[in-house]
């Protein structure tokens, strides 16, 4: 790699390690250096098993990259080196010519229960309570949009928008009931992705009026996901409000195949990609390592709930969520197993 190339890199806030063959480090950047507080100098020639405290877990997740450009992912991987404290981070491996590429995304580590997964019995009885208290407007709202839909005429544009209405009271509505009267999860039935993107989309328009663009990059040739279609426009809708809350004047839906990539250690031949790409703030840096966690939040209108959200429905799918940032260019990655039979 050359020097003008290093340079490029030393710009991102994305940590990146590079290996050469024999699974030695042989670079990094800044952001690198800068997130596990060791020297450049310091690291050259170190050994992965060393930083590396789940050993030989990278090392065999480098080996099972051995096709140039080919990718894997893995979640919650332990970094050390002496004399600093441990890190924590997802991560994907990209096979080089001269070795490996590696590029982490930090994260926080909490010992027992993960907080992304559940709120503090404190705050459920308190959510509890608003849950209850929203049941009525929601059912004033819904009322609305069946006398709206009565008295518009299809010419005007506005019927669909009344049952679009309609739709998001009747999922809220269930949502609720969910939250109050806890359920086993629906079982999962193929889903086709671009139909949540969809709906997300039209939601998002409407939100977001003129102010923002919303484009559409999808892959038709995907396959369906199983899943369940409401969780899931729950978790994207959620990655693209964030997008629209950060400033963004354009955000883009793209769909993507991934092949043979590791999703929370379990090797998937087939993936679906769903990207949502926004030219916003980005996020702070100082929150990018916590940014799952519920009520952390980088505005000071917001609740902190919707990433962890999404974080959640991922995992119950069998999938991963992450995200690289930087100020005008944020994506938030979520990946979710194909059924084995279209792999």
């Amino acid at each position: 790699m050359s020097v003008i190339e290093t340079a490029a890199f030393d710009h991102l806030a994305t940590p990146i390690l590079w290996l050469d063959g024999q699974a030695r480090v042989r670079d990094c950047n800044v952001a690198f250096s800068g997130w596990l507080s060791v020297g450049k100098r310091r690291l050259q020639g170190v050994d992965i098993d060393v930083l590396d405290r789940e050993a030989p877990r990278l090392r065999d997740l480098c080996g099972q990259c051995r096709l140039p450009e080919e990718r894997m992912q893995a979640l919650r991987l332990q970094l050390g080196f002496a004399g600093v404290k441990d890190r924590f981070a997802d991560a994907i491996v990209v096979r080089e010519a001269e070795g490996w590429r590696i590029e982490w995304h930090p994260r926080a580590e909490f010992e027992g229960e993960d907080p992304a997964l559940a709120l503090p019995a404190a705050l459920s009885v308190a959510f509890k309570g608003l849950a209850h208290e929203l049941r009525n407007p929601l059912a004033g709202l819904k009322g609305a949009a069946q006398l709206l839909q009565k008295k518009l005429a299809d010419q005007s544009g506005t019927l669909p928008l009344a049952r679009l209405i309609e739709n998001e009271v009747d999922r809220l509505t269930q949502l609720i009931d969910q939250f109050m009267h806890p359920a086993p999860p629906k079982a999962h039935v193929p889903v086709n992705i671009h139909g949540v993107l969809e709906t997300v989309r039209q939601l998002a328009d409407a939100e977001a009026g003129w102010s923002v663009k919303l484009v559409r990059d999808y892959d038709p040739s995907l396959p369906e996901v199983m899943g369940d279609a409401d969780r899931l426009t729950q978790a994207v809708l959620n990655l693209v409000r964030n997008a629209l809350q950060s400033g963004a004047g354009q955000v883009v839906l793209r769909t993507r195949a991934e092949h043979q990539v590791l999703i929370a250690d379990q090797l998937s031949r087939l993936a679906i990609r769903v990207e949502i790409a926004d030219d916003g703030r980005g996020v702070p840096d100082d929150l990018q390592e916590n940014i799952f966690l519920p009520l952390v939040s980088g505005r000071a209108e917001g609740t902190g709930l919707g990433l962890p959200l999404a974080m959640r429905i991922a995992r119950e799918h069998g999938g991963s969520l992450g995200f690289r940032s930087r100020p005008g260019h944020t994506v938030f990655t979520l990946l979710l197993p194909a059924p084995e039979e279209t792999a």
